[in-house]
């Protein structure tokens, strides 16, 4: 299934590892097969890793990134997510934790990262936390 990508002028996004930006004008590019595509929203720079619940996510983009070398950067996730989990309390956000661990063990890394989105979203939310990385909606992938 095809994957469709509306591009805003100036937009960037990485595919399969290339960081790629998009022209003045806006565009629409359609990936025929499957590909690692996530938009510059969505990147975090290892120098954005500055909260519990970025600490899983940026492992699990890199797992998504580059999912030949998952291996390397699995023991991260798991670790954090697993410290994570001990310190929340909210039902629903420990549902997305097992969803997330779930999809990593299944290699579906893309899902597995717009689920830790969500626990940046809640962590940014219950400190107050103005956004730096990650703000904004969801990506294509």
């Amino acid at each position: 299934m095809p994957l469709k990508l509306s591009l805003k002028p100036g937009e960037k996004f990485v595919l399969n590892g290339a960081v790629v930006q998009n022209g003045d004008r806006r565009a629409t590019l359609v990936l025929q097969n499957k590909a690692s595509v996530l938009r510059e929203k969505d990147i975090l720079q290892e120098d954005e890793v500055t909260s519990p619940a970025r600490r899983i996510y940026f492992p699990m983009m890199m797992m998504y990134l580059d999912e030949a070398n998952a291996h390397k950067f699995y023991d991260e996730f798991a670790n954090r997510l697993g410290e994570f989990m001990g310190a929340v309390r909210n039902p629903d956000v420990l549902v997305d934790c097992v969803a997330i661990s779930k999809h990593a063990m299944n290699r579906e890394f893309y899902k597995a990262l717009m689920l830790c989105r969500k626990l940046v979203e809640y962590e940014d939310e219950r400190l107050g936390n103005v956004a730096s990385g990650l703000s904004g909606g969801g990506a294509a992938g």
